[in-house]
């Protein structure tokens, strides 16, 4: 069975996610949309689309911002108790390229158990350093992970079989901030899920806003990546018997 939502968390993005949600809804899926504590200006935009849009649009709140990953594990438990089996994230600030849903629903439907991830493919507009910075997450989930199969886990567009999503979230902690994308794609590659990678066209708007707090954050990337690390160490044996098998 293969039922598609379309998740968005939202923090104070209230002057692009009317078009994100208007460009998801031309393609005839449902929408997700959760607000992780945002202005009440974001908040007025966003219960606005949830009241004009005939039922295609369901609506989580959070009181306080709680940070992406917590505004994305309750899009999950929404969408779960919705009927959904699939959830397809993306950002709420326009970045990603919504006319490659198809594309993703696609794959997610004739690959129902894997994770379909998209990799960007930058235009002029990324920031050098931003660019470069993210070599350094790559490096250390190839590490973790001792392959190449995620090619990108920074993206926060991608498809997500709910099943094995929800049942890793019920036994493992999982970062709550912008250590998330990285975190749950690791833990589910070591869970043995496939990945699909999917390149898709990234922009970064001039006007775009971005909640990355670059010290805050850059410490819970850090931590992150050091328990997973070690994580990896405890499973060493089984990924190495793993790639043994693959070959």
């Amino acid at each position: 069975m293969f039922k598609p939502c379309v998740l968005i968390p939202v923090y104070d993005h209230e002057h692009a996610i009317a078009s994100v949600v208007a460009a998801v809804l031309a393609h005839d899926l449902p929408c997700i949309l959760v607000d992780d504590g945002s202005s009440p200006a974001c908040a007025k935009v966003l219960d606005a689309l949830f009241e004009n849009a005939g039922g295609r649009v369901l609506l989580v709140r959070h009181r306080e911002n709680r940070g992406k990953g917590a505004a994305v594990v309750s899009g999950f438990h929404c969408a779960a108790e919705n009927g959904y089996t699939h959830a397809l994230q993306i950002d709420a600030d326009g970045q990603h390229e919504v006319a490659d849903i198809p594309r993703f629903c696609a794959a997610g439907m004739s690959r129902p158990q894997s994770v379909i991830i998209a990799y960007p493919e930058y235009d002029d507009s990324v920031p050098a350093l931003r660019l470069y910075a993210r070599y350094l997450t790559h490096v250390w989930v190839w590490i973790n992970t001792l392959s190449f199969d995620i090619r990108d886990s920074m993206c926060g567009f991608r498809l997500y079989p709910l099943a094995p999503v929800l049942a890793l979230i019920a036994r493992s902690p999982l970062g709550q901030r912008m250590n998330f994308d990285t975190d749950i794609l690791v833990r589910l590659h070591w869970n043995g899920l496939h990945m699909v990678n999917l390149g898709t066209r990234v922009s970064y708007p001039s006007d775009g806003v971005s909640h990355f707090r670059v010290w805050l954050d850059n410490v819970l990337i850090t931590k992150m990546h050091t328990r997973l690390f070690f994580g990896m160490l405890r499973r060493l044996p089984m990924l190495l018997a793993r790639k043994w098998r693959s070959r």
